[in-house]
């Protein structure tokens, strides 16, 4: 009772202006959902007793100086009580959190747990908790008011207005757990307008302290601004206002001039609302400007911070979002159409956080609101802009906004959306500043479904002149266009269909090195995108075909080339484009004015050659593309620059990637054939140790152990380990319709219940080893050293496996600086850990080396046990070495990797590595039949003939034949179910026969 009539007291002020709430009115039961804002701005009256601290000298310079901090607020009703409403107001609970961020995170949504002051570098947060009131009024228009009473866990602040914050400045000082303190004295605020119009949009409020000024937790005043969100209706209706800017209609401007074709169908509103949402457009440089500095360097009506002006009018990484769009678009009558839009044009500086930006919902001297017309007639849309505050009279509405959807493209028309910003009345306050969205390849499908876009070639001549100077007469091009084939038009499909296809192969978005390439390269990206059908033309020479296409480079130093549009010829029969390149040179306005060979702001004086790779025979030559961009300037010329050479990684293209989808399935299938032999040749063992218990001992473990370690990592990994590769199966090219496809499950399925079988038969093969040789030690107690042990097979084939291993690194790690670093699926692959990834890739290519070489440790086990006997029956270890060796036929005999750098490919190798190269899969299949070949020996022949063939003089290779490992006589299983007298009476006879 005491905290509601403290509520009312200090909520007198709103309640004695509120009006009753109507039963009809249901706008009580929706203000959860619809009065809320995210991203505000908040600022304080004076900095004397500022309400949170903000540190940044833990960022980086660069970081720094590249970003400013924003102060950000954001408001959720979070609880609505309506059993505590009286005729005018109703119960509320409320969560606020207002932060100073430079880093781009900050809380979208309400948090539980007690709301207290957190602080980190670049980023300071403080939440608050309310309960209050919820009222309508009818000042100013009709508003909703909410006043609420808060609390949280303050940061506390030294008595020093001069040093607020000391405790921040202290050594060693903790950001978990800065000093707070807990202040229940915060009152906030807020009004929302009942109808959201062009003069009345804006939500505002204050936060201020109920403490005194000599309190410690007293603050300054803080002003919060924040505009409608997406749930909010507009009220169309400021047609007073507009005609200020658009009457007459259109407005004669000069953006149209050139033969640029404008979209004026019927899906404007629906192009417009699908292309601007979190879109940032690009400010053109005002390059026709020809007054003073300070007049051509402005942002056109907005506001300039330090990093707009040190652009120099260029504009460079200035942006301009659209936000809050609102289109209506009336019914059509015949062919004509129109459609009132209102939206808000934001512009942000270089130097703020873009993810912020585009989130933002303040009112500021960037941001201008804008309400107008289009009609189909003309194709403009003419809209009046009001910068910042807007009074009711509009007196800040003073900017014409005229916009466009082009729907005819070229060289130097790439933008799906363009207009500008031209002041009214006063044509000395800025020059027009101009914007535009440029196209992606996509967008032309989605939004252009009635109306089909098209593209006027300009640069052809002067691309057949590149072409002449760069591919001259030789033998070496008539040999190449007779053997290889490149990207062409397929004739079984339909010319449309194969244009698309031809355009699908020509485009790649893939990383590339600087040619030539060096050691240890920095990755770029290169993307080529073809979004224009090419038109073929027959020409006195060969056939061409006329393409358009947008390259793109990232990376710090390829500012001035992280677009080029191009345009030229592709010859099929060479591979090659021969393109003339523009570059959005983005220089100050004086540079840009200055030079005369502009073309609409663009430097076209730029040659691009770009080379692709054929389809087949890629063995032979570099599946790689080679761009190279140079300026036809001269080298006095400022805008000239040196000429740029790139290599990219392999090209896959669209046939090769089907080939490679369709190439799971087949290996599938060899994997079950080639589980099923393996599964055969362990069977034909264990039937076959069966009948021949006395060899059974002489088998070694450690040859099993190797086996069923093979088996058992599919099952943990869930990869197939018998086929170590799965054979240019690539993420980025994975088809969902063949992953998910029941046939492959099914493969998949079968193939794993067949690794699980043959894991669990070879561990019963051991388990018989095992049982065999317990028996053996307990029939031979008295010489225990008589019974098989593979300690010293298996202290050998570790012995002998990491002097490989070694080697190995030893050979690799000159190599190490040739070879780019992977790029795993869903994790990057830093420099730093090159060493450690390599060695890793390593280990578990030797582990599949160890599968291929499973017989070794037998190999010992025969020479250690000197055998007289046939352990492996042939069909078995003869079997299994086949089934090692399909695996690396296969490889040898398929086509070229499309991608060898791209080690993601593959689950467990990386074929530049010399296990699964070409030499790797000769080397192992010879050494592997060496291998079965003698144990096939050691099991034809006795020891002491082997000692004697391997006699050189009087020097022997191997040790004297002795008649420590002279069989000990196994009984079949049967045996151990007889009487304990019998098995005495056996055990005594075999030892008389051993003696």
């Amino acid at each position: 009772m005491i905290e509601s009539m403290k509520l009312r007291k200090k909520c007198a002020s709103v309640l004695s202006s509120a009006t009753e709430l109507k039963p009809e009115n249901s706008k009580v039961y929706s203000i959860k959902e619809e009065l809320f804002f995210v991203n505000g701005d908040w600022r304080e009256d004076a900095s004397k007793y500022p309400i949170m601290p903000f540190d940044d000298r833990y960022s980086s310079v660069n970081f720094s100086e590249a970003r400013t901090p924003l102060n950000l607020v954001s408001f959720w009703i979070t609880d609505i009580d309506r059993a505590h409403q009286s005729k005018k107001s109703v119960s509320v609970n409320g969560f606020l959190v207002m932060g100073i961020t430079r880093d781009g995170s900050f809380a979208h949504n309400p948090f539980d747990g007690i709301p207290q002051f957190q602080i980190w570098p670049s980023q300071s947060q403080l939440p608050i908790a309310f309960q209050g009131l919820y009222t309508e009024s009818k000042k100013n228009g009709g508003e909703w008011v909410i006043c609420l009473l808060g609390n949280t866990m303050l940061p506390t602040r030294e008595a020093d207005p001069a040093n607020p914050w000391e405790w921040m400045k202290a050594s060693g000082q903790s950001f978990n757990q800065p000093p707070l303190s807990e202040d229940d004295q915060i009152l906030l605020v807020l009004h929302y307008p009942m109808t959201f119009t062009l003069t009345n949009r804006m939500i505002h409020g204050e936060l201020r302290s109920l403490n005194p000024e000599s309190n410690p937790k007293y603050f300054d005043m803080v002003h919060i601004s924040s505009q409608l969100g997406k749930s909010a209706d507009y009220e169309f209706g400021s047609k007073s206002i507009i005609s200020k800017a658009c009457d007459p209609y259109p407005y004669p401007a000069n953006l149209t001039n050139g033969g640029i074709d404008i979209y004026k169908g019927l899906r404007f509103c629906e192009i417009l609302e699908d292309i601007t949402p979190g879109q940032a457009f690009t400010i053109v440089p005002n390059w026709r400007c020809n007054k003073t500095d300070e007049f051509c360097s402005k942002l056109g009506p907005f506001g300039s911070d330090k990093g707009i002006k040190d652009t120099g009018g260029g504009f460079r990484d200035v942006r301009l979002y659209i936000q809050n769009v609102k289109c209506e678009q009336a019914t059509a009558r015949g062919n004509s159409s129109s459609a009132r839009v209102s939206a808000v044009f934001r512009a942000v500086s270089p130097s703020e956080n873009v993810y912020n930006a585009a989130k933002r919902s303040g009112v500021s001297n960037m941001t201008l609101s804008a309400e107008g017309v289009w009609k189909s007639s003309s194709g403009q849309l003419c809209m009046i802009g009001c910068l910042g505050f807007i009074d009711a009279e509009g007196s800040s509405c003073n900017s014409r906004i005229c916009l466009y959807i082009p729907t005819s493209f070229s060289i130097k028309q790439r933008s799906i959306i363009f207009g500008s910003v031209y002041p009214v009345n006063n044509d000395s306050a800025y020059f027009p500043l101009s914007f535009e969205k440029l196209v992606q390849p996509s967008e032309l499908w989605n939004y252009f479904k009635s109306s089909r876009p098209n593209y006027s070639y300009s640069k052809l001549d002067l691309a057949g002149t590149i072409l002449e100077k760069n591919e001259p007469f030789s033998f070496g091009t008539v040999i190449k266009k007779s053997l290889l084939v490149f990207p062409k038009l397929e004739d079984a499909e339909a010319y449309e269909v194969s244009l698309s296809l031809l355009s699908e192969d020509l485009s790649f978005h893939i990383s590339g090195l600087p040619d030539p390439i060096c050691n240890t390269p920095a990755p770029k990206v290169v993307e080529e995108d073809t979004p224009y059908s090419p038109k073929a033309e027959y020409t006195e020479k060969q056939l061409l075909m006329n393409v358009s296409a947008q390259l793109s480079l990232t990376g710090k130093a390829y500012t001035n080339f992280s677009t080029l549009f191009l345009e030229g010829l592709y010859d099929p029969h060479t591979g090659k484009m021969y393109l003339v390149g523009c570059r959005d040179v983005r220089a100050s306005w004086k540079i840009l004015f200055d030079s005369q060979d502009l073309e609409a702001g663009l430097d076209c004086l730029i040659k691009v050659v770009v080379s692709y790779p054929p389809t087949t025979a890629s063995w032979l030559v570099n599946p790689t593309v080679g761009i190279s961009i140079a300026s036809r300037r001269t080298e006095d010329d400022p805008l000239h620059f040196k000429t740029l050479k790139l290599q990219t990684f392999p090209l896959t293209y669209r046939k090769q990637r089907e080939d490679i989808l369709s190439r799971r399935g087949f290996e599938g299938i060899l994997r079950i054939l080639t589980l099923s032999l393996a599964i055969g040749c362990i069977s034909s063992q264990l039937f076959y140790v069966k009948y021949n218990a006395d060899s059974l001992p002489y088998i070694s473990l450690v040859m099993l152990g190797i086996q069923a370690l093979g088996y058992s990592v599919p099952l943990v990994t869930g990869a197939e380990a018998l086929f170590k590769r799965v054979a240019s199966e690539s993420y980025d090219v994975s088809s969902y319709n063949l992953e998910s496809s029941q046939w492959i499950h099914i493969i998949d399925y079968t193939v794993k219940l067949l690794v699980m079988l043959s894991l669990l038969l070879t561990l019963r093969l051991c388990q018989k080893v095992w049982r065999s040789r317990i028996r053996l030690l307990t029939r031979a107690s008295l010489e225990p050293r008589r019974v098989p042990s593979d300690k010293r097979v298996l202290l050998s084939t570790l012995t002998i496996h990491v002097i490989g291993y070694i080697i190995v690194l030893i050979l690799h790690s000159a190599k190490a600086g040739q070879r780019p670093l992977p790029t795993k699926k869903y994790s990057v692959v830093r420099e730093d850990s090159r060493m450690l990834w390599e060695w890793e890739t390593e280990l578990e290519e030797y582990v599949g080396l160890i599968q291929d070489f499973f017989l070794l440790p037998q190999i010992i086990g025969n020479f250690v046990w000197q055998i007289d006997c046939k352990p492996l029956r042939n069909l078995y270890f003869i079997g299994i070495t086949v089934v090692r060796l399909l695996p690396h036929i296969y490889d040898y005999i398929q086509s070229p990797v499309p991608n060898p750098y791209l080690s993601e490919n593959y689950e467990f190798v990386n074929p530049n590595f010399d296990f699964y190269s070409k030499f790797g899969d000769i080397s192992i299949p010879v050494t592997a039949i060496v291998l079965a070949l003698t144990v096939y020996i050691q099991q034809r022949w006795s020891y002491d003939k082997l000692t004697q063939t391997l006699m050189f003089g009087r020097h022997r290779l191997l040790p004297q034949y002795s008649r420590m490992y002279e069989r000990v006589p196994s009984k079949p299983y049967e045996a151990e179910l007889v009487s304990d007298v019998n098995s005495t009476a056996a055990n005594e006879k075999d030892n008389g026969d051993a003696e």
